[in-house]
């Protein structure tokens, strides 16, 4: 009997908030709040999610997300997903969220803050889930501009544990963000960051030793640079990969081209994440099963990959295994 992966334990390490906002619930929050989208309706929006590139994703990404207006938007939004994360038993997660994306339209950080929380904070409560909140920079925006989206955040510092780099990578290194990191981590904050998805191998080494990151998300263009795999694999540096995400946005043709089995086998510290479920067809039992079909991943594997979750959560977090 093949081990089942609904039910198997496992944490997402690599999940932003705003990316699990499905087709029915944009919509149910467009007519809340008085917005009309420039689509007819849920199956019209659903056939555009097809892109060719990262950049190509974030524009209806972007687009999608203002419909997030007031604090009940972004509970709703953090319910439906922590209701998802109860059905397939993951048990643990940490997930982004982009302030800069909405308190750019307006919407104060406290409704953007304190929706998630609430409904965080009501999973754990209920069922028992576990979870620590990452605040994410956008990178194509400026390192002043990620200053001051940290000092807005800080009176609600204790409703986030770390800091993290996000959205269109080519073109934007992490070592443009050295100080606001070097800044959040003299606040206690841990420090990840986005890179060697789009951009190259480069750009990990960068944020291993210019932010101080104690996991880099996503990674897989780290196999193009043997002396850079070595050094992940000797300080077992976490890797959130997050396969089908790679698939959609062109990374690999195809699941079968995917290294993530290859980076497993090579000792590397890598997890399995669904990056934007809604917009990259599944969550994270969804990303397992791809690896099953796609890659032929052993029981075994999946039960690794599912350990190193757990073991890969920021540090002093309380983890609900």
């Amino acid at each position: 009997m093949p081990l089942d992966l609904n039910a198997m334990p496992k944490a997402e390490l690599h999940m932003h908030l705003e990316g699990a906002l499905e087709p029915e619930l944009m919509f149910k929050l467009a007519r809340r709040n008085g917005i009309e989208l420039p689509f007819p309706d849920v199956d019209s929006l659903r056939s555009a999610y097809s892109f060719g590139n990262l950049q190509a994703f974030l524009n209806l990404f972007f687009q999608g997300a203002e419909v997030l207006r007031t604090e009940d938007d972004f509970y709703d939004l953090t319910r439906a997903y922590v209701a998802k994360c109860r059905d397939q038993n993951v048990t643990h997660v940490e997930p982004f969220f982009d302030p800069q994306t909405h308190t750019g339209r307006g919407v104060p950080m406290a409704a953007v803050i304190r929706g998630i929380t609430r409904a965080l904070a009501e999973a754990h409560e209920d069922w028992g889930l576990s979870y620590g909140l990452i605040l994410c920079f956008l990178r194509h925006l400026s390192e002043d501009a990620a200053q001051h989206a940290l000092d807005a955040a800080l009176p609600f510092r204790d409703h986030f544990v770390g800091v993290g780099l996000d959205s269109s990578e080519s073109g934007f290194p992490p070592s443009k963000f050295r100080n606001v990191f070097a800044r959040a981590r003299d606040l206690g904050l841990h420090a990840v960051a986005h890179a060697g998805e789009e951009g190259p191998p480069s750009y990990v080494w960068e944020a291993l030793d210019e932010l101080g990151v104690v996991r880099v998300d996503h990674g897989v263009r780290a196999m193009e640079d043997r002396s850079l795999v070595q050094r992940l694999q000797r300080e077992q540096m976490p890797l959130t990969v997050c396969p089908l995400s790679n698939v959609r946005l062109k990374v690999y043709d195809s699941m079968a081209q995917h290294p993530v089995l290859d980076m497993l086998e090579q000792g590397l510290k890598v997890t399995v994440n669904s990056d934007d479920p809604a917009y990259f067809g599944g969550y994270l039992t969804e990303n397992f099963a791809a690896l099953r079909e796609g890659l032929g991943m052993s029981d075994e594997q999946a039960v690794r990959l599912a350990e190193n979750s757990f073991d890969a959560a920021l540090p002093g977090l309380a983890v609900n295994r």
